[in-house]
């Protein structure tokens, strides 16, 4: 079939395989080209499929030759429909992977379930034995609490008051207004509950009582603070109490892997252009801005590249690992004084009608068609393609 993107609100519906792949092979060709890092060799990544967890799985197969075990929700093809862009993706990464000689196999299910998380540890004990890496990189809207069965919904709100902005218009591609509610006491809460750090205590948890964590292994997971210009839907909302909690977890499982010399981290990374984020009002257009600022000083980086950095320079780099608080920095290009203000200023000047921002739109467009394997110029899209694509590891 011929596959054209096609959407509902700020969500895309349809994947391309090729692209999917043309996308995970670019990401294996940018760490191939870099040094060898000295990290890990088996690795578990929940929420593997696309993003920072697909990027750290790329990272730790192909920088530091690792072994890679990925979890991840995603569907396959049916009934004419495509599978989402995280299936495609993994499978062209587990075929390159495969290829290359290197241990990749997936588990496709709710991370969030204990189902899972037995499953998992039944696989590390037959196949690796145990893992010295532990990513927990999961971006979900909703969880079922795996005991009380209680479904929370996590919502992008402030807290206490109202919040007043600008936005741009994806469809007009205006500046306007935009005005959120703040949140409730029970969407507060449940926020928390998909988007803070019981889950992944609960894995490490389950792991480490299975005796599937290797002596000095590390866990991390990731977060993103940004800018006083997102402040009140991010740091200061629904969001940031989130962040707060997977924080405060970090801390907790710390303290339950000390007696095997184990580490857990919070990564605070840059922004990027996501799905999710594209649903946020504020956010696309402060993305656009940051892209401008950072691409003129040379300091722009996608996803591979800020985990790339993040294993090589960071967390397998002795000297500049945090020792005290466990939270790495991985937005400091983002987060300079001078990028900020120049930001700021363009942030003003766009607000005001002084500059066009369409150059900025078509390229944060770009950016998004990508993440679900279109725009790239190298693939052929009036081609037709099958668009039911194996997963290596996974039976049908």
């Amino acid at each position: 079939m011929i596959i054209k993107p096609k959407f509902r609100g700020f969500i895309c519906t349809t994947s391309h395989p090729a692209g999917c792949a043309h996308s995970v092979q670019e990401q294996i060709n940018y760490v191939k080209q870099q040094k060898p890092i000295q990290g890990p060799k088996k690795v578990l990544v929940i929420g593997a499929s696309t993003g920072y967890g697909l990027a750290s799985r790329i990272v730790a197969t192909f920088g530091s030759g690792a072994s890679t075990l990925g979890v991840f929700l995603e569907k396959p093809a049916s009934n004419g429909n495509t599978a989402t862009a995280g299936w495609y993706n993994t499978a062209a990464f587990e075929t390159a992977a495969t290829e290359a000689g290197y241990y990749a196999k997936s588990i496709n299910g709710d991370a969030f379930s204990d189902q899972v998380k037995e499953k998992t540890i039944a696989l590390i004990k037959e196949e690796l034995g145990q893992v010295d890496l532990v990513v927990y990189s999961i971006a979900a809207p909703r969880r079922t609490h795996p005991v009380s069965g209680e479904m929370f919904t996590s919502v992008i709100k402030p807290i206490g008051d109202s919040f007043t902005s600008k936005t741009v218009d994806m469809n007009s591609n205006e500046i306007v207004d935009v005005t959120l509610e703040p949140a409730s006491e029970q969407e507060i809460r449940s926020t928390v509950a998909v988007m803070g750090g019981e889950d992944w205590e609960r894995w490490m948890h389950h792991l480490k009582e299975a005796g599937v964590l290797a002596s000095g292994a590390t866990t991390i997971s990731y977060s993103y603070i940004g800018p006083k210009i997102t402040y009140p839907i991010y740091k200061e909302g629904t969001i940031g109490r989130a962040k707060d909690h997977l924080y405060a977890a970090s801390k907790e499982i710390n303290k339950q892997i000390q007696d095997i010399n184990g580490r857990a981290f919070v990564a605070v990374n840059k922004a990027l252009v996501t799905q999710a984020s594209a649903a946020i009002p504020v956010v696309p257009l402060y993305l656009m801005l940051l892209a401008r600022v950072l691409g003129k000083k040379g300091l722009d980086e996608n996803c591979i590249e800020q985990m790339y950095r993040l294993l090589a320079s960071r967390l397998y780099c002795a000297e500049k690992l945090p020792s005290g608080d466990h939270l790495i920095r991985i937005d400091d290009y983002e987060m300079q004084d001078d990028v900020q203000a120049e930001v700021s200023a363009l942030w003003e000047k766009v607000c005001s009608g002084e500059i066009d921002i369409i150059p900025d739109l078509e390229k944060y467009r770009k950016e998004f068609f990508k993440l679900f394997g279109f725009g790239f110029d190298d693939v052929q899209y009036e081609e037709d393609v099958r668009e039911e694509v194996p997963i290596l590891s996974i039976k049908s």
